[in-house]
């Protein structure tokens, strides 16, 4: 944090890029373009619009473009160079407008944020002029410290129980509380000053299995008013996902007596809380959530290279490649404990790429997991990437409940193509979601299953390519218990070898000929025919697909 002192003498204090950009938190923008890095220092944050004249801003200052998309708002990014602004938001529109808007802001040496289509202006303005104000108050460790969601469910969870509530972790270490003009009891006083509550009610809880119980599942439990220890009655539950202990809720009566719903509500609190709890564990403050943004920018082709490889001192001409993981469950598994196990192979991936490259980032995209390894030798950039999943994936299998499965993209040779390497990431990880053995694989591995899975996915969005006489065979199987599409389909896939199709079905050769024969006659396909063998081939693995 730096300041500078006006032309009246009055010290402006400002915040770096980066940490408007994490005190803003969810990605209400996107970095498209950070030419002088993302240390740049914000002083002050301005509105411009297209009817204003040049030089409505000045050095340090946050332009938000309102009333101006795209091209339309080129001028006004051009302008905020000339001034000497930190950086401009804009929002883009179509990608030709973004990568002019990018080139202009390059030019001009100013960031760029491409601000996203639901995000309202005035709520940008207010999170950056909060971000700024936090600076002329606070030091920069204290800034993005605050689990505001569990403040704002602690806060949800009060108002819906009559109630004062807190959230502890695992250690009995206050997260979060609810504001509260009740009087509280002595047990939350010192909870929330950070010191342990009377010991003589900590050991009953021992005593009576609470904090057993509350690691134990989710049952609410009750404690009653314990007048002679200053305690009043309160409620309880525990925090989880799966069977992982997260930490717990805890609501003390107030003024009034709790409501009928209390029990409801902290259970769906702890549910809530566990998602929030396990997100928090992976993302550790805001510095890794931003080179995950930049990272997500980057593969979705929103961010240039160049901002990319600044800010995590990469080498952007040099060889990269992109890999894509995803979580194959075993058995069944709830939300919460997906999000652990995806956040516990989120950290397994990132320790082992930040191993291998400092430059190394991870992001989450949807359910999958990408890691960008830059900076790769010219001449086993390929076989370096390759080398280095296998060995994430073996340690998965140590670490982890669930399989991991690994798609990786060619090697591209510079970082401002690895949008090429993601697409072809997440084409071979597509085609191995339909392979339940193979856990990590190149194009060159299964190009033929990649282009297989690819027609199929077309026959499945467009009804005019199905073949209705194949579904004649399903609809017989169904009402009769037979199995003739699945004969004719394993006769199809041993290239008509009667014997080692029969083998594969364990029935005898002339049972399979008499299904396919029968197949044959239901449905009308010749398959003596080159082309009716493909189309009932592909048809039969469309159906099979879409029935998994």
């Amino acid at each position: 944090m730096t300041s500078e002192v006006d032309s009246v003498g009055v010290t402006e204090v400002g915040v770096p890029l980066r940490q408007l950009l994490t005190a803003i938190g969810e990605p209400l923008v996107d970095v498209l373009a950070a030419p002088a890095g993302l240390d740049v220092e914000v002083r002050d944050v301005v509105i411009v619009d297209p009817e204003e004249e040049s030089g409505s801003s000045r050095s340090g200052d946050f332009v938000l473009v309102i009333g101006a998309r795209g091209r339309a708002a080129m001028r006004l990014v051009r302008d905020a160079a000339r001034s000497g602004a930190a950086a401009v938001a804009v929002k883009v529109g179509a990608d030709a407008d973004a990568r002019a808007l990018r080139d202009t802001a390059i030019d001009g040496g100013v960031a760029l944020l491409g601000v996203r289509p639901e995000v309202r202006w005035e709520r940008l303005e207010s999170y950056a002029h909060t971000a700024i104000d936090n600076a002329r108050l606070t030091t920069d460790a204290d800034l993005g410290e605050a689990l505001g969601d569990l403040f704002s469910l602690a806060q949800t969870v009060a108002a819906m129980t009559d109630g004062i509530v807190s959230i502890e972790d695992t250690a009995s270490r206050v997260l979060a509380y609810s504001r509260s003009d009740d009087e509280v009891d002595e047990l939350r006083r010192l909870s929330i000053l950070g010191r342990q509550g009377p010991e003589p009610y900590l050991a009953m809880l021992r005593e009576w299995g609470v904090y057993q119980r509350l690691r134990a599942g989710e049952d609410v439990v009750r404690l009653e008013e314990r007048p002679d220890l200053g305690i009043r009655r309160r409620m309880a539950v525990g925090i989880h996902a799966g069977s992982q202990p997260l930490g717990s809720i805890w609501v003390q009566e107030g003024a009034r007596p709790l409501s009928e719903r209390s029990e409801r509500a902290l259970l769906g609190a702890a549910r809530l809380a566990a998602l929030q709890l396990i997100r928090q564990r992976s993302e550790v403050g805001g510095e890794p959530r931003l080179r995950e943004n930049l990272l997500a920018g980057l593969l979705e082709g929103r961010v240039d290279a160049r901002s990319v490889a600044d800010n995590i001192g990469a080498d952007a001409q040099r060889p990269a490649v992109v890999a894509v993981f995803t979580l194959r469950p075993v058995g069944s598994a709830d939300r919460s404990e997906l999000e652990l196990q995806r956040s516990e192979m989120t950290g397994l991936i990132s320790v082992h790429a930040s191993a291998y490259r400092r430059s190394a980032l991870v992001t989450t995209i949807g359910s999958r997991v990408y890691v960008l390894l830059p900076e790769l030798p010219e001449r086993s950039a390929a076989s370096s990437a390759l080398q280095l999943t296998k060995e994430i994936v073996a340690a998965a299998k140590q670490h982890l409940r669930s399989r991991v499965q690994v798609g990786v993209g060619s090697a591209v040779p510079a970082l401002d193509e690895v949008v090429e390497s993601r697409a072809e990431a997440d084409r071979v990880l597509d085609a191995l979601l339909h392979d339940a053995e193979t856990e990590v694989a190149t194009i060159s591995d299964v190009r033929a299953q990649v282009v297989v899975s690819e027609i199929l996915t077309m026959l499945q969005g467009n009804d005019r390519y199905r073949d209705a006489r194949l579904e004649v065979l399903h609809e017989h199987d169904a009402e009769h218990g037979a199995e003739l599409a699945r004969s004719l389909l394993t006769y199809l896939e041993h290239f008509g070898e009667v014997r080692s199709a029969s083998a594969a079905l364990h029935v005898h050769p002339n049972t399979l000929r008499y299904r396919v024969r029968r197949a044959g006659e239901l449905t009308g396909v010749d398959l003596h025919d080159p082309a009716e063998r493909l189309n009932t081939h592909l048809q039969l693995l469309l159906t099979r697909r879409s029935r998994r």
